[in-house]
């Protein structure tokens, strides 16, 4: 079963390590762009044998960049002695809670306990954020009707916490007031859930990670290990693999052609791609989305525009832009940058792993039932008391990687 999400690092602490790191020095930005200039012209030779840019192979984004740039950062680029200091920094903060260790016999530190098997610390990459456009590193403020969406949600998810430990205590894990058990436990959420919530009636309340279910586009955080992908491909088609962590990977099968999208209202869980060639560069243009996924609060009306090129005989790029004008105020532009990987010692397995192996969601649900059963019985406490969502503590955690 997945791991459960990871609460944010305070906002104070973050901040001082960021703006310390970076009054240190300037970008580096432009002795990249050269190298990057002089890698595209060998890139240029890179071709399948039908005549076009080969992406083939596997490849890993394995450094940690966060998706925006830190507050307080103004530059694009870390120098070397920037990234250097950084990582021995991280390394102070206990990553992700390996070493973070709550009061002993506590639920957030089982919580913790559980997430620090499955996690790794990934040096720090040269740039100090994903985002490129706007300018500023930032994701552009949402909408008032995503904010009104997102305070529903909540709502709805406070109203299942408010009785449990972590708001009788004032943990950090509680979104709100403590209170008595509240009768929202019988509604259904007010969107389709996709994270978890303090509810475990049937495995539409538990998240999609639990439910196997969580490889998502755009793919843009990687998880604890980073993003893996290989690509295949062949006249008229290209494949992408996604490794999803803990064996939820994907594939993804986009046409080079210029036949219109699916019809509206066919939905699919990684939207419906559509790529054309203009000269080196595979653009791909993606819509359909299913409203039972969410990426960052966008679900049904995501658009994205891709654009893949290589960079070097061992390097390939990734920009993509994303537009829903129902949740952000304007469109904002990522980029990615890709190494490729020895084939035989990184080897992608590609059974569904997690759904083969994932006991952890049926003991979950058997669990709250026999919780059930001994509360009517007068031998156990309410089933609203317990926390089954997110109830560990952010103590320790890394600041780059939950940005």
């Amino acid at each position: 079963m997945c791991c459960r999400p990871l609460q944010a690092l305070s906002a104070a602490a973050t901040a001082v390590l960021l703006v310390a790191i970076a009054l240190a020095g300037g970008t580096g930005e432009p002795a990249l762009r050269a190298a990057q200039t002089q890698a595209t012209d060998t890139a240029s030779s890179l071709r399948t044998p039908w005549g076009e840019p080969d992406f083939q192979g596997i490849w890993s984004v394995a450094l940690l960049v966060p998706l925006e740039r830190p507050e307080g950062v103004a530059t694009a680029f870390y120098t070397a002695e920037q990234q250097a200091e950084l990582d021995r920094r991280r390394a102070e903060f206990s990553v992700f809670g390996n070493h973070v260790r709550a009061e002993r016999g506590t639920e957030a530190d089982v919580a913790g306990a559980y997430n620090a098997v499955f996690t790794s610390q990934r040096p720090t990459g040269r740039r100090t954020g994903m985002v490129i456009d706007p300018p500023g590193g930032r994701v552009p403020p949402i909408t008032p009707e995503a904010r009104a969406r997102q305070a529903a949600i909540d709502e709805y998810q406070q109203a299942l916490m408010q009785n449990t430990v972590v708001c009788r205590d004032g943990l950090p894990g509680c979104p709100g007031e403590y209170g008595p058990p509240s009768p929202r436990r019988e509604e259904q959420p007010p969107y389709y859930s996709v994270s978890n919530i303090n509810r475990a009636d049937g495995p539409e309340d538990r998240s999609l990670g639990e439910r196997c279910m969580s490889g998502n586009l755009p793919t843009f955080r990687g998880g604890f290990t980073g993003i893996h992908i290989r690509v295949v491909q062949s006249p008229g088609a290209v494949s992408i693999f996604y490794d999803v962590g803990q064996g939820q990977g994907f594939n993804r099968v986009i046409p080079i052609t210029d036949a219109p999208h699916l019809p509206p209202h066919v939905r699919q869980w990684w939207g419906d791609s559509r790529g054309r060639w203009e000269g080196d560069t595979l653009v791909v243009d993606v819509t359909n989305f299913s409203e039972k996924r969410d990426f960052r609060g966008s679900r049904e009306n995501l658009h994205l525009i891709e654009r893949w090129r290589r960079t070097g005989p061992d390097s390939m790029e990734l920009v993509t832009t994303v537009e829903d004008p129902t949740v952000w105020t304007r469109p904002w532009t990522v980029i990615q940058d890709f190494a490729r990987q020895p084939d035989e010692p990184n080897r992608i397995y590609y059974e569904p792993r997690c759904h083969e192996g994932n006991y952890g969601l049926p003991g979950l649900l058997i669990g709250a039932r026999a919780e059930e059963r001994a509360y009517e019985e007068g031998q156990g406490p309410h089933p609203a008391t317990r926390c089954i969502a997110s109830c560990s503590s952010p103590e320790g955690r890394d600041p780059l990687a939950l940005r």
